[in-house]
């Protein structure tokens, strides 16, 4: 052990895509945790800094970890981003060639299993309790380690808003307002001139990002992984908007894992992440191209031109929101009361508007996916909305 211990050491971490409201979340983690009279360790680069620790005390290891004070978080707490920064490693399925340096000579297969090496090096920090904050690929591997006897107590990321289990994950709020804004800012250039404006947005394998900002007026349209869309009707329903909008154009948000009827998601290349995730990209280019190529057909024989634009990082840059400020704060309170009472294998949640927390094995035992019998109108493209009275905050909850 070569931290020294009060109560207790707490790990945190950050693993997968960056998001507004990370840094918020490890500052309440922190400020809670030490005034309590624990330790905080940050460890960097989520799941590869303790992959790659070495465990000697003369080593170097502070590319691996950090202890967290109330002056490091306080300054990094109102940024976005995660200042312990991040990666998609996933170290019960890693690569040859990602296998840390002074590990090859045990772990030298084509695809390595290194979470007795995690599990050591926890032990060696002193860690008593984990708190990852990610995705349910970051997840994933907390519930593995949970089932290993690692005690860990989860919090919710990811701006698609699709890890089971909770209504809310940080980073959804920023994503849709920067969703809203871009929309509404780029409508002046579809106005002037006369064109169909299609923006591409997060969601791989759930549409909320594209849902909730044509819900909120941002777009005519959206199509979204859990429907496979026929775009000759999302062409007639386009030109209809157009001709029934004085300013003379129409918008369709186009969820980056949407698919046409009879085709498959469309992959930026063949190259696939730790988790095997293919990077997406490009059905917003096919999608233009399509609408442009088929609008006479509905547009008496008159072409209309697309302005084309995949919003992707500028979503998930800069500063936090007023929501992806607060839960954090909140999400950050609530891990540190699991631990005050001795309670972990745990995620925390927000369910029907209430903070709790629900056993974390919900991350790999369900998805959560956009209801499309209950929320989305196939004849029409859009979201249904026919009565609130009752809905859950955000309109889709995690169980809809």
């Amino acid at each position: 052990m070569i931290i020294p211990k009060t109560k207790g050491v707490i790990a945190i971490l950050t693993g997968g895509g960056d998001v507004p409201g990370l840094n918020p979340a490890i500052r309440a983690v922190t400020i809670r945790a030490n005034r309590e009279g624990y330790k905080v360790i940050g460890l960097r680069r989520g799941w590869a800094g303790i992959s790659e620790i070495i465990r000697d005390h003369k080593a170097d290891n502070s590319n691996c970890f950090e202890i967290l004070t109330d002056n490091i978080v306080n300054k990094a707490g109102r940024t976005g981003g995660t200042f312990l920064h991040t990666s998609r490693t996933r170290p019960s399925h890693m690569s040859k060639d990602s296998v840390p340096d002074h590990l090859k000579g045990t772990y030298n297969a084509e695809v390595n299993d290194i979470t007795p090496e995690i599990i050591k090096n926890l032990e060696w920090l002193g860690v008593d309790y984990l708190i990852p904050i990610g995705g349910d690929d970051t997840l994933s591997y907390a519930v593995h380690l949970n089932k290993m006897g690692v005690k860990v107590v989860a919090i919710p990321k990811t701006m698609d808003n699709d890890v089971p289990g909770t209504d809310y994950c940080i980073g959804f709020s920023t994503c849709v307002t920067r969703t809203i804004q871009m929309t509404n800012s780029l409508r002046t250039s579809a106005g002037s001139h006369e064109r169909f404006l299609v923006l591409e947005v997060f969601g791989r394998y759930a549409g909320f990002t594209a849902m909730l900002p044509t819900m909120a007026g941002s777009a005519n349209r959206c199509v979204i992984p859990e429907y496979k869309f026929d775009v000759e009707l999302l062409t007639n329903l386009l030109v209809e908007d157009r001709n029934n909008n004085p300013s003379r154009y129409s918008v369709v948000l186009i969820s980056e894992g949407a698919m046409f009827k009879g085709g498959e998601m469309i992959f930026h290349d063949n190259e696939r992440d730790a988790y095997g995730h293919a990077k997406l990209g490009g059905i917003g280019d096919v999608v233009s191209q399509k609408l442009k190529e088929l609008s006479p057909k509905y547009n008496s024989g008159r072409t209309i031109n697309v302005i084309n634009q995949k919003l992707g990082y500028m979503v998930r840059g800069g500063d936090p929101d007023f929501l992806d400020s607060i839960v954090p704060m909140a999400y950050g309170n609530l891990a540190l009361d699991l631990i005050l009472k001795g309670i972990y294998g745990r995620i925390v949640v927000l369910k029907n508007g209430r903070y709790d927390n629900v056993p974390i094995d919900v991350v790999t035992s369900t998805k959560k996916v956009v209801n499309v019998s209950e929320n989305y109108n196939i004849e029409r493209l859009r979201p249904i909305y026919h009565s609130f009275e009752m809905k859950p905050f955000l309109l889709m909850a995690s169980d809809d």
